[in-house]
């Protein structure tokens, strides 16, 4: 056994002088695929929603239902599975969560009317919320402070590879029927078990719950020259909700909450009909979910470019400066009158929207201590979710009553455009060792 050395010093300084090692990359693929699990599943009946639309006999407004029940799930799930994060460890709940979905979500492909697949599916939402709420949280507390922005925005790329994932299931399973896509969502929740084998425990969490020498062992295998310290921890009160409307804490939380719902509505909004929209403007399907793919393609340069500035230029400038950005190419893609217009308008609102995605799943996650972080974090989801849930079934209404493509876009963009001024008071986190 390593000697325990004399000083004592804050968790987080564990992580100042840390290497970026093998083990990182190993535990970086672990949760990256569980990102790209998180997206397939929100987003692969997106896809073949046409196909679940005849299956059941319902027009736009239902399936917006059907889409929207996971999202539904999520909320309360969050809500719950975020303080169990703070209470029982990040590592269990990454575990059963996602392995709990994969369960439900392969009796969700064998419903037999709708009634019981909107159920299945909030019951999957449900399950899949505890790693959908933590997989940020849990990557953030294991990264050296100095890579920590960086890699985790680059986590954020799972998003565009979900995406992609989902619309080559479309294209080649989308024949065989929807249930055969969801059947390849729920095998997806086998990545569990990788989880449970690649990645360790957080040290923050560890040292939290007074778990000295384990933190220690999960410090050494990062190789961190400060492993043999004693540990301080800025909290003792775990998991305590109302602890995020005290203080200091009150004014951040509040603002949180608020640009979560606004500006995952203005990306959900779009992303759930994209499709829909873009035959309104004289796309084919099939050309429609080309121009959904070239789309989340550009979502990749968009992270790697906020990735390679945050370090440089912190999180609140980075984030601004793309989501005023995204705006910009969201009123190109609404006014615009050719096909050429149409892609352009997309990929700079694309580029520059997930950026900001990027930089904003790093930045959400550090305002916290370690007690507070898994529990604020699920508030965050949660108001993100609750925009999921009602989003695709408001812009379905708006298409139902012929609105049309220009006018529903501007109401989306309108939403990007509040999410830049709540970033405003947000404090800067870039460096800043987590508590």
């Amino acid at each position: 056994m390593t000697a325990v050395d004399s000083r004592t010093i804050p968790i987080g300084a564990a992580f100042d002088r840390m290497p970026f090692t093998r083990r990182h990359v190993l535990i970086a693929l672990a949760l990256f695929i569980a990102f790209v699990i998180e997206s397939w599943e929100q987003l692969a009946l997106v896809y073949v929603s046409g196909d679940l639309g005849t299956a059941f006999g319902i027009d736009e407004a239902g399936v917006g239902v059907v889409l929207s029940a996971v999202a539904f799930g999520m909320i309360p799930g969050v809500l719950v599975w975020g303080p169990v994060a703070d209470r029982a460890g990040r590592k269990p709940v990454a575990f059963w969560s996602l392995l709990a979905y994969g369960v439900i979500a392969l009796a969700s492909a064998f419903a037999p009317n709708l009634a019981v697949l909107v159920t299945l599916r909030v019951a999957s939402g449900l399950a899949l919320a505890g790693v959908y709420t933590i997989t940020f949280p849990y990557f953030l507390e294991l990264l050296p402070t100095r890579s920590r922005g960086r890699a985790a925005v680059y986590l954020s790329i799972g998003w565009p590879i979900g995406m992609l994932a989902a619309i080559g299931a479309s294209t080649t399973l989308g024949g065989l029927g929807w249930h055969v896509v969801v059947i390849a969502s729920a095998a997806a929740g086998l990545w569990a078990f990788a989880i449970r084998a690649w990645v360790p425990e957080s040290p923050y969490w560890l040292a939290a719950r007074g778990r000295q020498e384990e933190a220690r062992a999960v410090l050494r295998a990062l190789n961190s020259p400060d492993a043999e310290a004693t540990f301080t921890v800025a909290s003792e009160r775990v998991g305590r909700p109302l602890d995020l409307f005290r203080g200091g804490l009150a004014r951040i939380t509040v603002v949180m909450l608020l640009l979560n719902f606004v500006f995952n509505w203005g990306y959900w909004g779009l992303q759930t009909w994209l499709p829909t929209l873009l035959q309104q403007k004289g796309l084919t399907l099939s050309a429609s979910l080309g121009f959904a793919a070239l789309s989340a393609l550009m979502m990749i340069p968009g992270y790697v470019s906020a990735s390679l500035l945050t370090g440089r230029f912190g999180r609140k400038k980075v984030f601004l400066v793309y989501v005023v950005a995204a705006v910009l190419g969201g009123l190109w893609f609404a006014t615009a009158t050719s096909t050429t217009g149409l892609y352009l308008g997309n990929f700079v609102l694309s580029f520059f929207s997930l950026g900001a995605w990027g930089v904003w799943n790093t930045w959400n996650g550090e305002f916290y201590p370690t007690a507070l972080r898994g529990t604020g974090y699920s508030w965050a989801t949660a108001a993100q979710l609750v925009a999921t849930t009602v989003a695709p079934s408001a812009v379905g209404a708006l298409l139902a009553h012929a609105t049309g493509f220009t006018a529903t876009m501007l109401v989306i963009n309108a939403f990007m455009v509040a999410t830049a001024l709540l970033a405003v008071p947000l404090p800067e986190t870039e460096g800043r060792e987590l508590e």
